[in-house]
């Protein structure tokens, strides 16, 4: 038995509607927003009694989802929004764009910042991280010419 796909990603935020805002702009469609509550759900957490705003995003192909979750209860204990690209675990997400600079340019309206540089990928990508909306780190892909999709 194999694994059929990847459902989603999921971000733990402070402010959702901020975040929801910037993902929309980089052009993920808003699919639900909801309260995750109750007995069932601190069980599969292992959290137990918890209360948590969800906001499901979903890419412009439908194949993808981002889960952004705000805790109310229980509390955030660990805080990794600043932490470099090198660092050990879950770290980033990348998106493939049409045009990196005009991107850069919206996301930059929504207080995203270049982590380095726009760096070319041989003859096949343009590439940056940003960090977006409470530090995430945001990796960006522009397709070049006749490179072949991933």
């Amino acid at each position: 038995m194999a694994v059929q796909r990847m459902d989603n990603v999921g971000i733990v935020v402070d402010n959702l509607d901020a975040t929801i805002d910037f993902f929309r702009e980089l052009g993920l469609e808003l699919e639900g927003r909801f309260m995750v509550e109750g007995e069932w759900a601190g069980r599969v957490t292992g959290l137990g009694d918890q209360r948590v705003d969800v906001a499901m995003m979903r890419t412009p192909d439908g194949h993808s989802r981002l889960e952004l979750s705000r805790f109310l209860v229980p509390s955030v204990i660990a805080d990794h929004r600043n932490a470099p690209v090198n660092a050990l675990g879950y770290l980033r997400v990348m998106f493939a764009v049409d045009d990196i600079d005009e991107m850069l340019a919206r996301l930059g309206k929504r207080g995203a910042e270049l982590v380095g540089e726009v760096v070319r990928y041989e003859d096949a990508y343009r590439l940056c991280y940003i960090r977006g909306p409470e530090g995430l780190l945001i990796g960006l892909a522009e397709e070049l010419g006749s490179a072949a999709p991933r």
